[in-house]
């Protein structure tokens, strides 16, 4: 049974050290702390290897920003407060 680090793991999936400890805390990625260091099993590896890399694609619609001031569900305005200003 091989055991890899995290920097291994990360090199051989082509990703961060930081998306590999990420996949651990979600759960997707089994691994054993050993003193400050995880420790991930060689076999484990096929569990992520065949993800999509990447972030999810958006749809046009997602990638709008909102125009202008957006209003809260009571009708309040969410926008800068008002005050004194140059006129």
């Amino acid at each position: 049974m091989n055991q890899l680090t995290a920097q291994q793991v990360a090199e051989r999936l082509g990703v961060t050290v930081r998306r590999v400890q990420a996949m651990v805390k979600d759960g997707r990625l089994p691994a054993t702390r050993f003193g400050r260091a995880l420790v991930i099993r060689e076999s484990d590896l096929s569990l992520v290897q065949h993800r999509a890399a990447g972030r999810p694609k958006t749809t046009p619609d997602t990638n709008k920003r909102a125009g202008g001031r957006i209003r809260a569900s009571d009708g309040a305005s969410t926008g800068k407060k008002k005050g004194k200003g140059k006129k």
